[in-house]
């Protein structure tokens, strides 16, 4: 016989007890529907995660990103047939004659801001002059323009001279795979291409950013101006 009291409309809904494996379960409401239920309680692995069973941290392997290599060699002072060959012309042209210009004009299109020309151009004017007055190279401008080769590999995530040598002859690989020690070897790497290889790695450099960076004088947008019309006269 059903028990009375449980029938009653006018007691409060009264449910019987769930079964161990039933209270785990929680009803999605039509509120809540379409979303990821939540257990009452958090349930805490018998292993934390990033440790093994004998407490030692699981360390992941670091995913090393492949980079880029870069568009022209450091030797490659034509540059190559397309249709930026003009345009390597007269950056190898520059570079020879007039490495000022080439490098205020790399660092104002890898800066993006026009009207720069002038800050890098003068101060590498009067490293270059120092040098060759005091040393009779050009010895001292290098110190001052390295930095922006690296940061042009940092900027198009390009390779530098310890990932080339190891992905040509395998050497330099415990240097590569540690980002740090790779980081520290590739600005050492940047400095002494500078300085040994100056008016090739402007040019290098230049190129690159070229072909992948418009110049920011460029990108002024064009101004209408209106030309009144010319008086007219009636003839006879």
């Amino acid at each position: 016989m059903a028990n009375t009291d449980e029938s009653n409309p006018l007691l409060p809904n009264q449910q019987p007890e769930l079964k161990d494996a039933e209270k785990t379960k929680i009803p999605l409401s039509s509120a809540t529907a379409g979303t990821t239920p939540v257990l009452p309680f958090p349930v805490k692995p018998a292993v934390p995660m990033g440790w093994t069973a004998d407490g030692v941290p699981v360390v992941e392997p670091m995913i090393m990103r492949s980079r880029d290599q870069w568009d022209s060699g450091l030797c490659a002072c034509f540059g190559r047939t397309d249709d930026f060959c003009s345009s390597d012309i007269e950056v190898c042209l520059l570079g020879s004659v007039a490495p000022c210009v080439l490098y205020g004009s790399n660092a104002e299109r890898l800066g993006s801001t026009p009207g720069t020309f002038v800050n890098h151009c003068l101060p590498y004017t009067g490293l270059y002059l120092i040098g060759q007055s005091f040393f009779g190279s050009n010895c001292v401008a290098p110190c001052f323009t390295y930095p922006s080769r690296t940061a042009i590999r940092r900027k198009f995530n390009l390779e530098g001279n310890c990932e080339a040598l190891n992905r040509s002859c395998g050497c330099c690989g415990s240097f590569v795979e540690d980002e740090m020690q790779r980081e520290q070897c590739e600005s050492v790497c940047d400095f002494a291409t500078h300085f040994f290889c100056h008016p090739c790695a402007l040019c290098q450099e230049g190129r690159e950013l070229r072909r992948r960076l418009p110049h920011p004088g460029f990108n002024a947008q064009q101004v209408l101006v209106m030309i009144p019309p010319n008086e007219q006269t009636m003839g006879r």
